[in-house]
């Protein structure tokens, strides 16, 4: 599968080492530029391109990116594309964002409305990225890590979920992006390793108001 990815931060990065290395073709970049990250690149093993070079190029395409840097990207690069959404929103980092703070509509839904054209699907929010390295198994290894994956389109939840199973995770889907606040910041679930059956239980019994304390899953 060719992977664009756009971001090449700690997320970008961990994805990108983990798709070479399940046999993936990578092209990775970021806002400032190819000549900014060619060395990184090249130690992963990934192509260093431009964001419109990783968007063209990727059967899907990670966006590994702050959700204050949604607003910048170019709608049209993304038409048509199977977006992965990795983003959280951090008041802190992002400024408050009025329908987030009131969990009017999730994250990928705020993404949504820069990217209409665009197949979105929530990926890779709700793991650390070291344990993005970390915790890859083979299929059917006991007590294999799952992650957590949502969206509108079928096909590309199906697309998405091959190619997580195929770096190393299983996969739950919870369904459309509207139920995502699921696995959204300190949420029960959220950056939590657990495998499929233990993660399919808690997902359950989120309910609107469970929430862990902040920073907890950094412990």
């Amino acid at each position: 599968m060719r992977v664009g990815i756009v971001g090449a931060g700690h997320i970008g990065q961990s994805v990108a080492r983990v798709a070479v290395k399940a046999g993936h073709s990578v092209l990775l970049s970021n806002s400032r530029g190819p000549e900014s990250i060619s060395v990184v690149a090249l130690a992963i093993g990934a192509k260093a391109g431009t964001v419109e070079e990783a968007a063209a190029f990727g059967d899907i395409v990670v966006l590994a990116i702050p959700l204050h840097a949604y607003s910048s990207l170019d709608a049209r690069l993304f038409d048509g594309k199977i977006a992965l959404d990795t983003g959280n929103y951090y008041p802190n980092r992002d400024g408050e964002i009025g329908v987030l703070e009131t969990q009017a509509i999730t994250t990928s839904q705020y993404l949504a409305r820069y990217l209409p054209g665009a197949q979105i699907v929530k990926a890779f929010n709700a793991i650390l990225a070291a344990h993005i390295l970390r915790d890859v198994q083979p299929a059917g290894s006991p007590g294999r890590r799952a992650l957590p994956i949502a969206g509108d389109d079928a096909a590309a939840k199906s697309t998405v979920s091959e190619f997580v199973d195929s770096i190393g995770f299983d996969v739950v889907d919870l369904g459309p992006l509207s139920e995502s606040w699921k696995i959204e910041r300190a949420r029960p679930a959220y950056c939590i390793p657990l495998d499929k059956v233990r993660l399919e239980t808690t997902l359950a019994a989120t309910e609107r108001d469970s929430f862990v304390p902040e920073g907890s899953w950094r412990g």
